[in-house]
């Protein structure tokens, strides 16, 4: 994985491009999967071997996270960030505050998982390919 191109990605996602478009390079890169740890502000990235990347996530003034996941928020958030509605870091700041206290993208798998502290989730799968 080329570090440079995961910190780019990192500044894009920030910059607020769509997410299929930071997926796509990611993938490009080798990296299979990541992890979003809302609770430190840390993103690890994976590829398909035993290598990882992690970097902060340059949030300002993030949320406290709340004690409990309301997976209905978490579901209208990623539904407002799919219709370009609000950015990635408003997106980050919503989901905290309805209790997602980490994220994982599976881009093999297809899908990303929201959790809260107390292990409950929410899934949500990529659109079709076009």
């Amino acid at each position: 994985m080329n570090t440079q191109i995961l910190e780019q990605c990192m500044a894009a996602s920030f910059a607020d491009t769509p997410f299929p478009a930071v997926v796509a390079r990611l993938a490009e890169n080798g990296v299979t999967s990541y992890t979003a740890d809302l609770v430190t502000l840390r993103k690890t990235y994976y590829n398909s071997g035993s290598q990882s990347h992690d970097e902060a996530m340059p949030l300002a003034d993030p949320p406290v996270i709340a004690p409990a996941f309301d997976g209905e928020r978490v579901t209208a958030t990623v539904k407002a960030i799919q219709r370009k509605e609000i950015g990635y870091a408003e997106f980050l700041r919503r989901i905290m505050a309805a209790g997602c206290s980490h994220y994982e993208v599976f881009i093999t798998g297809r899908k990303a998982m929201y959790f809260g502290r107390d292990g409950a989730f929410y899934t949500e799968n990529f659109p079709p390919k076009a």
